[in-house]
């Protein structure tokens, strides 16, 4: 497997000068969406004190508008990212350079070398999150070999779209000190493997209430109505890379079909059994793909849930 030259730089010789003073000095890293919607970008200057956060260029500003319509309903989603570790020759971490690795089965939540591909990347990248103070609430290998999953959440309104972002922010830079690729590629390797989502989790005050099942079952409702609109809406490419995983096989439902179901993991929907028992908590949507934007996703939950829009085009306001 290829290296790429980042890892073999001595992190020693870096930390020499890292402990160096910086004296009144800040420097300040600016993070932005670039024009794919699924990249990051960075830079640095020095200023002369620490500067406050700006909008980004991207879907932020929009959906913060349309938060900010629903802030008495207390909007909660919880993020789900799945990604896959690669070599930086596009090679699944820990996978045989000549073949495949033993059929899914013992690598989720998996334990031991031969089923956990990567996790010193895992573990440095929880606790990088936590230090910046990301929301980051789990973490767990998922079904492929080198491919993992963390969640992030409970976070109101805005709050899910920057906390995810920086997450994945952070994996990026973590993976770059190892010499490794995160991939949020949908299906990054074709066949009898896993894809990759980014499960969305979404309640309400009167979700999260006593009776609060009558509220997710309206807004489920909804959303069958706006299948197509949601699938255009929860990847960078208006659902052309989400076709690749939706397939209606390995855990996902079909891309052209909406289904909901109590613990069923093949809908688009899925109501968590102890949803269904205490009748009240939230919903999962299962459709965003591993690359969407944490923004449009939050963004289409609300207009449709919440707004009551209707039809294939959100509404401008």
């Amino acid at each position: 497997m290829a290296t790429s030259s980042s890892a073999s730089l001595s992190k020693v010789i870096k930390q020499q000068y890292m402990e160096l003073s910086q004296g009144d000095k800040v420097q300040a890293m600016y993070i932005w969406v670039d024009g794919t919607g699924e990249g990051l970008r960075c830079k640095t200057r020095t200023l002369d004190f620490e500067p406050k956060s700006v909008e980004e260029t991207n879907l932020r500003v929009r959906c913060n508008k349309v938060m900010k319509m629903v802030e008495d309903q207390v909007p909660w989603f919880g993020m789900e990212q799945e990604y896959t570790i690669l070599g930086t020759d596009g090679h699944p971490f820990g996978w045989p350079s000549n073949g495949f690795p033993g059929p899914q089965g013992p690598y989720y939540c998996g334990v031991g070398a031969d089923k956990a591909y990567g996790r010193d990347i895992v573990e440095a990248h929880y606790r990088a999150c936590l230090y910046a103070g990301v929301q980051i609430c789990g973490t767990n290998a998922e079904v492929m070999p080198a491919q993992w999953e963390f969640q992030v959440g409970p976070c109101e309104g805005i709050d899910m779209g920057d906390h995810l972002w920086v997450a994945r922010f952070i994996l990026h830079h973590v993976c770059e000190d190892f010499g490794v690729i995160a991939s949020f590629d949908p299906k990054p390797i074709p066949g009898n493997w896993n894809g990759a989502g980014c499960h969305t989790n979404f309640s309400t005050k009167e979700m999260r209430e006593d009776g609060g099942l009558k509220a997710i079952e309206d807004s489920i409702e909804k959303l069958g109505r706006r299948h197509r609109y949601h699938i255009r809406a929860y990847d960078p490419k208006g659902g052309l890379d989400n076709a690749r995983r939706l397939t209606g096989h390995h855990e996902t439902s079909n891309i052209n079909e909406f289904s909901a179901g109590v613990a069923n993991r093949g809908a688009s929907i899925r109501i968590p059994r102890n949803v269904g028992q205490e009748k009240k908590g939230y919903f999962e949507d299962r459709r965003p793909s591993a690359n969407c934007d944490p923004y449009g996703v939050t963004e289409a939950l609300i207009r449709t849930c919440l707004l009551g829009e209707e039809g294939d085009e959100p509404a401008d306001y």
